[in-house]
């Protein structure tokens, strides 16, 4: 049987008691040179590992459970079962992720996230004594090897559910395949667009195509541009979504782009586009482009002499950009689908940034949604009553009800439905001279 409202109850009353925690014992946790280190756990789990090596006010007052307490309720609940005569599987709870780590762009944080989640977890004595296993494959940016890899996961290992996958390819060649075999995901990092528009995947980020909606919103509205533009790359399958997006804008505020390219060369020179950007008066250039692109965007805008203000999504918003750009990045302005990682003082990644320093993981966003899709399936996982099958993670899914994470500016949605794109929100931090700065203290919405 599932139980869908003990893991809401959960997570909710750990990220209250978390943040409330860290707020009482600031002045105690910094370290020796005043910077705060850490944040708290959105969820009252503490950790899994890898088998291939490879604010609810009324929880407020409540302290959220340790590794140890964790680990000791769940040796209670095994007890339980085994005194009322029920059979307690000890098999491995077999959890699998598809990502991109080879080709072009990879994004290899995501799932080394998740798993220093689930190495903590099985440390703490596992689900109900029994050990998440999680399997990673690599679909190295090409569409044949996503499909053999969700294959091997969904019918060889027989996983049951994916969490923490980031790829740049996978939802549009696996999503039929997860709903045609009753298999859910939460995605650590959704990009394309059937990621955020299939039954059987709920992404924890807030993507790139309603990132794009954000930033645009926030260059008109907030910055106050006059002629706002976008530009993005040829990517096949696109399109529509970029449109969508824009829309999306364009409908909230009235506005309407002053100049548009959705055809730029991934691996082009971006001198022509710059170019076409100051040639068309454009105050605010909204770019969907990987990290390497906002470098040379940058480094092209000083070079030429150019005013106009870049703005971009998550995927530019690294320590390795602001270190490479320095002075040059001066003025650059990016979306943070979650609390921005380079904010060492807040207390919602307190937990978040201890546990990686720990497992050795970068940190970046794409770490925050593999923490993040990992945690909350921790929290699914501990409200099942009975078997974890691939059918009772189902259910508890499609059963899930909205949570704040703390990490996101909308709650975090799984439930029914034929799309999920409940990550709506951004901060916005800006480069000044190599150092990311938050903008935005709240959070942007497009209403």
């Amino acid at each position: 049987m599932v139980n869908s409202t003990k893991p809401i109850a959960r997570i909710a009353l750990a990220i209250a008691a978390a943040v409330l925690i860290s707020a009482a014992c600031s002045s105690e946790s910094s370290t020796a040179d005043g910077e705060d280190q850490g944040g708290p756990a959105p969820t009252a789990a503490a950790s899994t590992t890898a088998s291939d090596g490879s604010d609810d006010s009324s929880a407020a007052g409540e302290a959220a459970p340790t590794t140890q307490e964790t680990s000791a309720a769940t040796a209670a609940d095994a007890d339980d079962a085994t005194e009322d005569g029920d059979a307690v599987s000890t098999e491995p709870i077999k959890l699998g992720a598809i990502s991109t780590l080879t080709g072009p762009a990879s994004f290899p944080e995501s799932h080394s996230a998740a798993q220093a989640v689930f190495d903590r977890v099985n440390a703490a004595g596992g689900i109900n004594g029994r050990m998440i296993e999680y399997i990673v494959e690599d679909d190295g940016f090409d569409p044949a090897l996503a499909a053999q890899g969700a294959r091997r996961l969904g019918d060889e290992i027989g996983v049951v559910a994916m969490v923490g996958s980031a790829s740049v390819l996978e939802c549009a060649v696996n999503a039929q395949y997860y709903a045609e075999i009753g298999l859910f995901a939460i995605q650590g990092t959704g990009i394309d667009p059937v990621c955020f528009a299939s039954s059987n995947i709920s992404p924890v980020n807030t993507g790139p195509f309603f990132s794009d909606a954000v930033a645009l919103f926030y260059a008109s509205q907030e910055l106050g541009a006059e002629n706002v533009c976008f530009g993005a790359f040829d990517v096949p399958g696109f399109g529509p979504a970029y449109d969508a997006a824009v829309a999306e804008w364009a409908a909230a505020t009235g506005k309407e782009l002053t100049y548009s390219d959705t055809a730029l060369i991934f691996d082009g020179d971006l001198t022509p586009f710059m170019l076409d950007l100051e040639s068309h008066g454009c105050d605010a250039a909204v770019v969907q482009a990987n990290d390497f692109h906002y470098v040379a965007m940058m480094q092209i805008r000083e070079a030429q002499g150019l005013d106009v203000q870049v703005l971009g999504l998550t995927s530019g918003y690294t320590t390795a950009v602001a270190e490479q750009l320095g002075s040059v990045g001066n003025g650059l302005i990016l979306a943070s689908e979650f609390e921005p990682f380079t904010d060492t003082g807040s207390a919602v990644l307190r937990d978040w940034r201890q546990l990686m320093d720990e497992a050795g993981v970068p940190q970046t966003s794409f770490a925050e949604g593999g923490y993040l899709a990992a945690t909350i399936m921790v929290g699914v996982l501990e409200g099942i009553d009975g078997e974890i099958t691939r059918e009772s993670v189902a259910q508890a899914l499609l059963n899930f009800e909205p949570i704040e994470t703390g990490m996101t500016g909308t709650p975090y949605a799984f439930g029914e439905g034929a799309a999920h794109g409940s990550n709506r929100a951004a901060k916005f931090v800006e480069l000044v001279n190599g150092q990311w700065v938050v903008r935005t203290p709240q959070w942007i919405v497009v209403p």
